[in-house]
């Protein structure tokens, strides 16, 4: 049998720490060792802000008051990031209290740093605060002029299909006359 289809069959079909059940995918707890007990099944929704890839939403997050009674360490050991990332929540200050790990999980839960950030998140935003994802189209708000070429980019030049820069966010790269470049997003708007 698969990990996919042994973790299902462990969670019942439904996301490890919210029970929601659409699209669920394998999540490696890390540092993972590639052992099965290191992975979770969640859902897409609890992937994005797991990943800092979505605003951390504190209402969905109070599902961890059922997931940290779970008597998988990788469940637990998430559950208890999540609480701290929480912490100033008042539920989630009262559960992190409540939920006791043995010292081997609580160090594998430490591990990451995570429970030493706080909730919030660094997004890739335009100039008025809208989030951008990959594949979004963009409109300049400042004139350009493109290092090393010749081109300038004008202000209200759509730039289409946009890449996220990963190490950065306030960076994104887009073609401009058929040549991929680095832009700002501070001098951009989300079309649309």
């Amino acid at each position: 049998m698969k990990q996919d289809e042994l973790l299902a069959q462990r969670s019942g079909n439904k996301c490890e720490l919210c029970e929601a059940t659409e699209n669920l995918k394998v999540y490696e707890v890390p540092p993972a060792t590639g052992n099965m007990d290191d992975a979770i099944l969640i859902c897409p929704k609890c992937t994005a802000q797991i990943e800092k890839k979505e605003e951390l939403d504190a209402t969905h997050w109070q599902c961890l008051t059922s997931s940290m009674w779970s008597e998988v360490p990788a469940v637990q050991v998430m559950t208890w990031r999540m609480l701290n990332r929480l912490r100033n929540e008042s539920w989630a200050a009262e559960n992190i209290d409540m939920l006791y790990l043995d010292d081997e999980k609580l160090t594998w839960a430490k591990a990451s740093g995570d429970h030493e950030n706080d909730a919030s998140v660094d997004l890739h935003k335009d100039c008025f605060g809208a989030v951008l994802h990959s594949g979004d189209n963009v409109v300049l708000t400042k004139s350009l002029d493109v290092k090393g070429s010749t081109v300038n980019a004008k202000v209200g030049t759509v730039v289409r299909n946009i890449r996220l820069v990963s190490t950065n966010t306030e960076q994104i790269e887009g073609k401009i006359e058929g040549q991929t470049i680095v832009i700002l997003t501070k001098y951009l708007r989300k079309q649309g």
